[in-house]
């Protein structure tokens, strides 16, 4: 086993023996990273793995969505954006087939019903804000909009973002990189600049047991199913999931709903810069207010919306009402709860099973909150 490196705050050290005891019972190939934030003071920063120190960038999937709704968030804070009014007077070209109606609050909420495209994307496409706007405005939906919710997983950023891009000229990645990470130099990039390359490592796949395997299998959807729809399984040619942010393409450009690049570090400070320099009261309040709740469609699992992020207080009970985040696919876990003044960074570098947020965020985040709130 690879003992874990870095601090921890006085008060804190439960979390240190958690994040070890996760360390030792997932074994010599378990890489990850832990930063949390309390009252904009760092007082969890640990690291463990071959090849991992604490400034190792990773590919946080879906993560990613905080940056891209948090520029959305600045923007309707702004004015410049209103989350009633219809996404096709700010991009006429959404209102094909029968999409006329949906409101910038409905898409962003994942009720939009355009999960994905007939026929899927390439590699290409899929790394490619643009291209997936030019084709899912002209796409069917899946359902009829409003009706019920799904995870918008690959393509939510593009959508989101072709609306910010008409209103402001901008893109969801120029705007992150000028109103939030470089201020503030925060390790957290939608599109990773080059002179970076030699921190990135790269997503290892999943190694489930038989037992594992088995439920993934038995589990399992097709292709051409609305899960294999929105996870673009429908594309012959498409893209492993957790090999995405191995492709250089996809780490140039950063797509919105998923090529984020990060560290534990960055992800935390990402969240403390929402809750105490960028959000006003009744902007971090709306983000966290639930919009979408019960089964989602898509992945078939209980979930909870707000405004573009997921609500972290549904997830983990433990934490405050409004805390809101974004989780990722390899097990990334990322949040803020303003009620109790936490911001919580967590990745990964292998996929661990079962796929999204890792089970071992339960004991890391209830350690945490038991040190924040003891006092």
């Amino acid at each position: 086993m690879t003992t874990p490196q870095g601090a921890v705050a006085p008060g804190y050290e439960a979390v240190r023996d958690e994040f070890a005891a996760i360390a030792a019972a997932e074994g010599e190939d378990y890489s990850a990273q832990l930063a949390v934030n309390v009252r904009g003071e760092r007082v969890v920063d640990l690291w463990t793995g071959p090849d991992v120190t604490a400034d190792s960038l990773v590919g946080v999937f879906s993560a990613t969505k905080g940056a891209a709704h948090l520029v959305v968030a600045l923007l309707v804070q702004d004015g410049v954006l209103d989350l009633d009014r219809r996404v096709a007077d700010y991009w006429p070209e959404f209102a094909a087939e029968g999409k006329g109606e949906v409101t910038l609050r409905d898409l962003i909420s994942h009720r939009a019903g355009v999960v994905g495209a007939d026929g899927g994307f390439r590699i290409e496409e899929i790394a490619d804000d643009r291209i997936i706007a030019e084709r899912l405005a002209g796409q069917r939906p899946y359902w009829r909009p409003g009706t019920a919710f799904g995870y918008h997983a690959l393509v939510i950023g593009a959508l989101t973002g072709e609306v910010v891009r008409r209103v402001t000229g901008r893109s969801i990645q120029q705007l992150h990189e000028e109103r939030v990470r470089g201020p503030r130099g925060i390790d957290f990039y939608l599109g990773l600049p080059a002179e970076l390359e030699p921190r990135f490592l790269t997503t290892q796949p999943m190694r489930p047991t038989p037992e594992q395997l088995a439920q993934l299998q038995a589990n399992a959807t097709g292709p051409n199913s609305l899960t294999g729809i929105a996870f673009n399984r429908n594309h012959p040619g498409a893209a492993d999931l957790q090999e995405l942010p191995n492709h250089r393409v996809v780490r140039e450009l950063g797509p919105a709903s998923v090529g984020g690049v990060g560290t534990a570090r960055g992800l935390a400070d990402f969240y403390t810069a929402a809750i105490t320099d960028l959000l006003k009261p009744d902007t971090i309040a709306a983000v966290g207010q639930i919009h979408s709740v019960g089964t989602d469609i898509v992945t078939r699992n209980p979930q909870a919306f707000g405004l573009g992020f997921i609500s972290a207080a549904t997830a983990y009970p433990v934490l405050g009402q409004g805390a809101f985040g974004h989780a990722g696919a390899p097990g990334t876990e990322s949040f803020a709860d303003p009620r109790n003044g936490i911001a919580y960074g967590y990745v990964r570098r292998r996929f661990g099973f079962p796929g999204g947020p890792g089970p071992e965020n339960h004991g890391l985040i209830k350690a945490v909150h038991a040190a924040a709130t003891a006092a």
